[in-house]
């Protein structure tokens, strides 16, 4: 497909919001390396819970979830139930304490500044680990959304695939790198908007288009398995499509699906705007706000999915569908108006462009903060530490685009390891650090170790044999499980055994709950 004029109109519009955000956001606060990181800690809770929704879901919200579906049926919504569950016990248990203690602790404005304050760790050995987790996690999660962009851009407008991927990332590049924490701030409560609207608008009206309910239900049972156009692979018949549990789905696949949830506890960009929003209080309405905005979202895009199958074999476009991935791209060009269909583009490109700008921001922030300041310029000024991040975000999104150099990549894969790995390295740490008065500083290094090292090793190392020779032993279940379990373990175990806690490091924590404890 190529882009119409008025697709061009819409897009336009669109990228002319986002870049005069950046300029709003420029001129209110980037004065201070806190202001520009953090948003002085002043965020309005609407403006928060959609920011950390948008930056959340991605292009997996609007074209890995969908394509799942589109292959595999309903039984690929699990991942969804796990990520709700997740996100509201994040929001219910992590988002208080961790807005209270991070300000506590020395007004940490980075997850690796917040471990070592909260730890007292003179010797920087958890901000160094934690930052170099962080560096290369998020270069690989960058690089996903990248890949979206490029795939938009190649799908929806017939253009290259690779100017796809720097138009993508030029774009992100400008209002962030201008605007910093604000900026991304507000441009995700605005995409998060536009991905609300797209997500009911799309499934709705191509429900209506294919029949209804009996329409979709037909025409997905006579619809040939989806073929991989790349691989030759075949998918699961279509005859268990509405099934949730399907022939062939084991208990440890189920729990592979649903551990997704998991991952909420430890992800930067996420937790990120819960340190952010400006009271305790408002973290219940943010609650409120950003699991409504989950829901409605979720489920939008798993029946974009669902009747994607039954509009394509209504419509004999198999052929024309080459990527499921780009479900919802082909219901926005074929069924709606060219303006509209503009603006259903450009929801994609929101979803993209949110957590792009978001782990930019956060791995800027960690190589900043985390490695410039505390190792090489103690004494940097204010101006030039926020000139270093800005230096920082371009020089990470040039490193993402090098790894999404490849039209290949899938999206769901690339989300899914890095995912796993923050998840597994910093979720059960930030779970201890904020309800365990026990976890010592040891504690805390040895899980956030052991957790990134078990999910590198579960996704890369071919060590599970098998007929056709060794595989990784994510074949046989998600990498956060066994990460999640043994950073856990890990934390607990040298905790337990080693060195007591510090006196001051006790302190602090009875501090922290005596604030809670006392909150309305």
């Amino acid at each position: 497909m190529t882009i119409s004029v008025p697709e061009m109109i819409s897009l336009g519009a669109y990228f002319v919001l986002m870049m005069a955000i950046g300029l709003y956001a420029y001129k209110e606060s980037t004065s201070d390396v806190s202001e520009y990181m953090l948003g002085g800690r002043n965020l309005h809770p609407a403006v928060g819970a959609l920011s950390a929704g948008a930056s959340d879901m991605s292009g997996w919200m609007l074209m890995g979830l969908p394509g799942a579906i589109y292959v595999s049926g309903f039984s690929a919504a699990w991942i969804a139930v796990g990520l709700t569950v997740g996100a509201y016990l994040n929001y219910r248990f992590v988002a208080p304490r961790l807005r209270i203690y991070t300000e506590m602790a020395d007004d940490s404005i980075t997850i690796p500044d917040f471990f070592e304050n909260r730890f007292h760790d003179t010797s920087h050995a958890l901000r160094t680990i934690s930052a170099l987790v962080i560096i290369v996690f998020f270069t690989v999660y960058t690089s996903s959304g990248i890949v979206a962009g490029g795939k938009l851009f190649e799908s929806a407008f017939g253009l290259n695939y690779q100017l796809g991927l720097f138009v993508t990332a030029g774009v992100v590049l400008a209002y962030t790198v201008i605007g910093g924490f604000l900026a991304v701030s507000l441009t995700d409560f605005v995409q998060g908007c536009i991905m609300f609207i797209a997500l009911i608008l799309v499934p709705v009206i191509a429900f209506f288009v294919v029949g209804g309910w009996s329409g979709m239900e037909s025409s997905i049972m006579d619809a040939p398995a989806y073929v991989n156009a790349d691989s030759g692979a075949a998918g699961p018949s279509r005859s268990q499509f509405f099934d949730m549990w399907p022939e062939g789905m084991t208990v440890l696949g189920l729990i592979s699906l649903l551990a997704w949830g998991l991952g909420y506890f430890g992800q930067p960009h996420i937790i990120v705007r819960f340190m952010a929003i400006r009271s305790l209080k408002d973290i219940k309405t943010a609650r409120l706000i950003g699991m409504s905005w989950m829901l409605v979202t979720v489920i939008g895009a798993v029946f974009v999915g669902a009747v994607g199958v039954a509009y394509v074999q209504q419509h004999e476009l198999s052929a024309q569908l080459t990527d499921s991935e780009a479900i919802f791209i082909l219901l926005s060009q074929i069924i709606f108006h060219p303006l509209i269909a503009g603006f259903l583009l450009a929801a994609i490109l929101a979803a993209i462009m949110s957590t792009i700008s978001s782990q930019l921001l956060v791995s800027s922030s960690s190589i900043t903060e985390d490695v410039y300041k505390t190792f090489f310029r103690r004494e940097a000024s204010q101006s030039e530490l926020v000139m270093i991040g800005r230096i920082a975000t371009v020089v990470v999104s040039l490193v993402a685009i090098g790894l999404a150099f490849n039209p290949n990549s899938n999206i769901l894969d690339l989300v899914s390891n890095a995912w796993a790995g923050f998840g597994s390295a910093f979720g059960p740490i930030i779970l201890l650090s904020l309800f365990w008065r026990g976890l010592t500083r040891d504690g805390a290094l040895a899980g956030m170790i052991v957790g990134a090292v078990t999910v590198l090793v579960w996704l890369y190392l071919p060590i599970l044999p098998t007929e056709a020779g060794a595989v990784p032993l994510e074949s046989l279940v998600y990498a956060m499980i066994p990460g999640f379990l043994l950073s856990g373990l890990a934390a607990y175990l040298v905790s337990v055994i080693g060195r007591s806690v510090k006196p001051k490091v006790a302190a602090g924590f009875d501090d922290m709950s005596e604030v809670m404890n006392d909150a309305p």
